[in-house]
């Protein structure tokens, strides 16, 4: 009969193997849980996900589950490294690994592909996202309304775009969105459905959003991965010579903050009205929006350098009335100064970090054309 206590002891030395101190789907550390069938140490989270795959994973907790002398035996012969040569033997290099920060359809997906569907060992399961090609609907949210409709969607590496129709058999795209420029990101809760997409490309020279989801969550990674590998081929073209591991963040991004702060105008006499704020600091750029799924932000933000006249304050100027929230924050540009307020301490504190990073960081050849770009736009 197993020894409880002993394989409990056993299991907690087979944590300290290398690879097997994070969760083998997601990386978030001391993993508690395991798949006694694929032999991996896994969170939590990623357990909950592995309950939904009988057929390939069974698990237990490594705490409060009693353990036979086999399955102890199995795990040690396995692991989390051996179980990544086998199960990531084939991914493509632009394939978007989760982490644990990521929402809930990726991770679960990204669990399936490995373990159920396999595809990262038969390359012919890739097929739906690594042909250059893609065609499908989509359920799209209206630019000016609030309501969802079916879209055709066709993603082309060829033609270096993805376009999309409002209805079935149109000729020509209501719109075209260039490869050079698009990104992806899943915004589950800002959307309001597991599955929901923002897509943002730029369109006369401010940046434009499209919402969009499916039903199936495997539909729209695949769709998302599909971006990626387009914009992968993209950019190996765009700058050879460039390796993978530089490539690669810059397929898709997220956005580092989002939220609402109020802001006044320009001559920071106007009312403070409250906005949606986006900041995506891969492409140095603020936008603020009146509503968070609006189509165009009503304004954008250049961050250059600090030692090119941009600057992150703290606090309100001087003299400054009419904020109805307390917590101040001022971002200086060469060409005016934008006044924020916060809600709490807290917000302005995350905020003027990220601010900082971005204004910190040296510009890139291709930001400082940006930049050039960006004012003769705004």
């Amino acid at each position: 009969m197993a020894d409880r206590e002993r394989n409990k002891k056993a299991l907690h030395e087979l944590l300290r193997r290398p690879g097997n101190e994070c969760c083998a789907d997601c990386g978030l550390p001391d993993p508690d849980w395991a798949s006694y069938t694929l032999g991996v140490f896994i969170c939590l989270h990623c357990s909950g996900i592995h309950r939904n795959m009988t057929e390939v994973s069974r698990v237990k907790s490594l705490r409060l589950d009693f353990w036979e002398d086999e399955q102890v035996e199995f795990m040690a012969n396995k692991g989390n490294v051996a179980a990544k040569e086998l199960y990531e033997q084939r991914i493509p290099p632009f394939y978007y690994r989760p982490t644990a920060d990521d929402c809930q359809v990726l991770k679960e997906q990204w669990i399936r592909a490995r373990y159920e569907r396999r595809e990262f060992i038969d390359v012919e399961k890739q097929e739906p996202y690594s042909t250059g090609y893609r065609e499908g609907y989509l359920w799209k949210r209206g630019r000016d309304s609030s309501q969802f409709l079916r879209r055709k969607f066709i993603l082309s590496e060829r033609e270096g775009v993805l376009k999309y129709f409002t209805k079935s058999d149109a000729k020509e795209p209501k719109d075209e969105l260039k490869i050079a420029e698009i990104n992806a990101t899943f915004q589950p809760d800002k959307i309001g459905n597991p599955n929901g997409l923002q897509v943002t490309y730029l369109k006369d020279g401010s940046t434009r959003s499209l919402f969009v989801y499916h039903e199936e969550g495997k539909v729209i990674v695949d769709w998302f991965n599909a971006i990626r590998a387009v914009r992968y081929h993209y950019l190996k073209v765009a700058y050879p010579g460039t390796v993978d591991k530089e490539i690669t963040p810059r397929l898709t991004r997220n956005y580092v903050k989002e939220g609402y702060m109020e802001k006044t105008g320009p001559k920071q006499k106007e009312s403070f009205r409250r906005r949606w704020f986006t900041l995506d600091a891969a492409d140095r750029r603020l936008m603020y929006f009146k509503d968070p799924l609006d189509a165009f932000a009503k304004g954008e933000v250049f961050l250059g350098n600090g030692d090119h006249g941009y600057a992150v304050l703290e606090g309100f100027p001087p003299g400054l009335q009419g904020h109805h929230w307390a917590y101040g924050i001022t971002i200086v540009t060469p060409e005016r100064k934008y006044v924020l307020g916060c809600r709490t301490e807290d917000e302005q504190a995350q905020w003027i970090t990220h601010f900082h990073r971005v204004i910190m960081r040296p510009m890139s050849p291709q930001e400082y054309s940006a930049e050039a770009h960006f004012k003769r736009k705004h």
